[in-house]
């Protein structure tokens, strides 16, 4: 390779441009020399930001009626926000070799955290899913989806050959899986269970998995799910109201009824950004749950495939991530940002789905910009994993390239 050439493929990670943090990434042997993605960074970014904006509209009149301070929803995002900073100055610090080890003693401690919150767990709505631990709240269903990703990728490299070849490698992280998902749904917490049982589908099916196996999996997954449906009263008054939720629009069908209502206002350019009615205590949960429906009724249909596209271009960098890693053989890098895509991919079908009636409700936060602490950090914290497994990516291609230079 000629010199002309090595210094084009540089130049593919360099260009010009300083950014402010660029010392985070940078290569110390090649001073000034960008490691970073900066189209993923910046998509990141603009959704958490266009978060708060929606959060701050959607959220107003709930806090003035609940609190008697309009803003009250919104200074608490804020400090959450302000917590995304330190979570992603310290996750971008750490190796992913560190991530490789420490898998097995993330998933023994958020266990015991899943069994803490329903022995000492702080109760909202009926559901105990939150844990205390001073001035902090945190909800351990979303910190056991990240460290769920992170084992699942080390187990894949640890035990690949015996995923591909036999039953009992395929089968050991389903019984994992088993014993998180008795503990999340005694929270209850259906849509967690859901999200793991794609995101262990989705891994094992790109590991290689016999078909056979894998199929069988998911038989036994969707009759679980048919019978956890029809076995608690709660759940199959869901199925059934998003099946027809003008037959009760007052009852079981009622949030469903105002989030159709909020899109059929929103046409194709919306009613204007603050202009919402169904955020006026028309349709509940409207900053978390149904932000999405907030965001078509004030910004239209342009505005929602605006946020689905950005939200897209973040899952396939995720999934294009993972392979490019699988290529270098770097394997775990390879399957947990594997994991990360295919985990914001399917959550965000699940809540856009939810507020359109595509799909039962199930509880799950619009990814980056819904209201709530837990799952903006968790997923600050997945983002700024991806971006330190592309930071060491292309390292190493720099540094291959600079060897064969010298």
């Amino acid at each position: 390779m000629n010199s002309k050439t090595d210094e084009r493929q540089l130049n593919l990670f360099g260009g010009g441009i300083k950014w402010p943090w660029s010392g985070w990434f940078a290569d110390r042997s090649a001073p000034g020399m960008q490691l970073y993605d900066r189209k993923l960074l910046f998509a990141v970014l603009s959704l958490i930001g266009f978060g708060f904006v929606m959060v701050m509209s959607a959220s107003m009149p709930e806090a003035q009626s609940l609190t008697g301070n309009p803003f009250y929803f919104v200074e608490r995002h804020a400090g959450y926000l302000a917590g995304c900073v330190v979570i992603a100055a310290v996750v971008l610090q750490v190796d992913m070799q560190r991530w490789q080890q420490l898998s097995p003693l993330m998933l023994l401690v958020v266990g015991l955290m899943l069994v803490a919150v329903l022995l000492v767990g702080t109760s909202v709505n009926g559901a105990t899913r939150w844990l205390s631990l001073g001035p902090i709240r945190i909800q351990v269903a979303e910190v056991a989806k990240f460290a769920f990703s992170v084992y699942m990728a080390g187990y894949l490299v640890r035990r690949h050959q015996e995923v591909r070849e036999n039953a009992k490698g395929f089968y050991k992280p389903i019984a994992v899986f088993a014993v998180y998902a008795v503990l999340i749904l005694m929270q209850p917490d259906l849509g967690t269970v859901v999200v793991l049982f794609v995101v262990t589908v989705g891994l094992l099916f790109l590991a290689g998995a016999r078909l056979l196996d894998f199929f069988a999996l998911i038989l036994a997954g969707t009759m679980a799910f048919v019978l956890l449906v029809l076995l608690e009263p709660y759940r199959m008054r869901r199925v059934t109201s998003f099946l027809d939720p003008w037959q009760d629009p007052f009852g079981s069908g009622y949030q469903l009824t105002q989030s159709l209502m909020a899109y059929g206002r929103g046409d194709w350019l919306g009613q204007g950004l603050g202009n919402s009615i169904q955020k006026l205590e028309y349709l509940p949960e409207a900053h978390t749950d149904f932000i999405f429906a907030i965001i078509g009724e004030e910004l239209g249909f342009v505005g929602i495939i605006a946020v689905l596209a950005v939200l897209l271009f973040v899952s396939l960098r995720a999934l294009r991530l993972g392979h490019q890693c699988l290529a270098m053989e770097r394997p775990f890098e390879g399957y947990l940002a594997y994991a990360i895509g295919i985990w914001i991919c399917f959550q965000t079908v699940v809540n856009v789905g939810a507020s359109i009636g595509m799909l039962p409700t199930k509880g799950l936060t619009l990814p980056f910009i819904s209201y709530g602490g837990s799952s903006l950090w968790v997923m600050t914290a997945a983002a700024m994993v991806l971006l330190r497994i592309d930071y060491e990516r292309r390292l190493s291609l720099i540094q291959a390239v600079q060897g064969r230079m010298k």
